[in-house]
């Protein structure tokens, strides 16, 4: 034991000349305990290459143990020796006492390689084996989280939790929460989040548990969780977003509006903020402001279409044609030709009194936007004034069954039968 303290010592004090002294000495002894754990104590610091020449060493002298093969095949598989860590594996007998041990490597191995069936298929042969280890259970629930099993996932480290508060270094409470708020039980995840946080208080479980109370409608236990952990990391720039929203849900809309500012000013390449503080903008009376807002998300990213819809949107409901007209073309042009805007380049060229163009815009928008009762009913009151008497008629017809408690269209189609 004086030996594995003494190399402890050696690294933690940077001395790797008598590090490597020492090493070389304990894998030319033959105290096998002693070179056990000194393999482990390099493995844990990083030293893979010398952990991995002593348990090399060791397997030689025991070619049967298999806790060897299992702990050597998992430093090789840090050192991208692949192939035989997975010859390791796959060596230990079901017979051996380490055989579940060797499956929940092998699961870790396929999920790294992406294979995630064929590492739920060594977790529950594990299970199977050990259907009550929490150390089964829990990697089980990994892998359900990782594949979007959430509630099940949940489960299992429930049940993991009634024997351990941790485990592989999780606090379960943490990956409770975590797997309710990624399924969307939000009201679920907040009495886990909030015994996390009693234990560490860290920006990120603040940030969930935070996001946890905004999406179950308790936006005053967002703003101040919110408010804590931008004291606590005023460069947690995706709290900005969040607290705008839940101060805006309360109704404080220019305290939100003075968020996204204070976020902006820390995080000027943030096109989403910036779409946000344009929508605020625009909700708090400045309209100058929120073009700003918009032109700047569109800067940082051309082909952003909420904030492109957004600015589009502005200069419809300002009636802005020949902005709206330019900016289509300079799109178009580009090759970045959007569907959604066509709506509104007819309309500004149905203003212009452009019927032509406007005529050709309302048709390429017909198809995306056919079953929206609104732009239908522009399109087809176009149509009426354009004499397109027939188009109009499918258009209506259209309407009637959309909107089967407006009698506008009914009482239309039949005054023409």
């Amino acid at each position: 034991m004086e030996t594995i303290e003494q190399l402890q010592q050696y690294i933690l004090d940077g001395d790797f000349k008598k590090a490597e002294s020492l090493v070389l000495e304990i894998g030319a002894s033959s105290d096998m305990e002693t070179r056990y754990m000194a393999a482990g104590l390099l493995a844990e610091f990083g030293f893979l290459q010398e952990a991995d020449a002593l348990y090399e060493g060791m397997i030689s002298l025991m070619p049967e143990e298999a806790q060897l093969k299992i702990d050597r095949a998992q430093v090789l598989i840090e050192l991208g020796e692949e192939d035989e860590a997975l010859l390791l594996l796959t060596s230990v007998s079901r017979q051996d006492e380490e055989y579940p041990q060797a499956l929940l490597v092998l699961a870790d191995y396929y999920q790294m390689a992406g294979m995630a069936e064929a590492a739920l298929r060594k977790v529950e042969e594990a299970e199977s084996m050990l259907p009550d280890e929490p150390a089964v259970k829990f990697a089980k629930a990994e892998l359900l989280l990782d594949g979007g099993r959430y509630a099940e996932a949940a489960r299992l480290y429930k049940e993991v939790r009634q024997s351990a508060v941790e485990m592989a270094g999780v606090r379960l409470s943490d990956r409770i929460a975590e797997a309710y708020a990624a399924g969307a039980a939000f009201e679920e995840a907040m009495p886990y989040y909030m015994e996390s946080l009693e234990d560490a208080r860290t920006p990120d479980m603040l940030f969930g548990y935070a996001y946890a109370a905004y999406q179950s409608k308790q936006y005053g236990e967002a703003i101040k969780t919110l408010g804590e952990l931008k004291a606590m990391d005023p460069d947690y720039f995706s709290a900005y977003a969040l607290l705008a929203q839940a101060q805006s849900m309360e109704g404080e809309d220019e305290a939100a509006y003075a968020t996204l500012q204070e976020g902006l000013a820390r995080d000027k390449y943030d096109k989403e903020l910036y779409l946000s503080a344009g929508k605020l903008a625009l909700k708090t009376g400045r309209p100058e402001e929120a073009e700003c807002h918009f032109n700047e998300a569109v800067a940082l990213d051309p082909e952003y279409m909420d904030a492109l819809h957004a600015l589009m949107s502005l200069y419809d409901h300002q009636e802005r044609n020949e902005d709206m007209i330019s900016m289509i073309q300079e799109l178009r042009e580009e090759g970045r030709d959007w569907p959604a805007l066509y709506p509104f380049a007819a309309a500004a060229h149905e203003r212009e009194e452009q019927y032509k163009e406007a005529y050709e815009f309302y048709r390429l928008a017909y198809n995306d936007f056919r079953e929206d009762p609104q732009f239908l009913e522009k399109f087809s009151l176009f149509l009426l004034d354009e004499g397109k008497r027939e188009e109009a008629i499918e258009l209506i017809k259209q309407l009637a069954v959309l909107m089967p408690d407006d009698p506008r269209w009914s009482s239309f189609l039949e005054t023409e039968m």
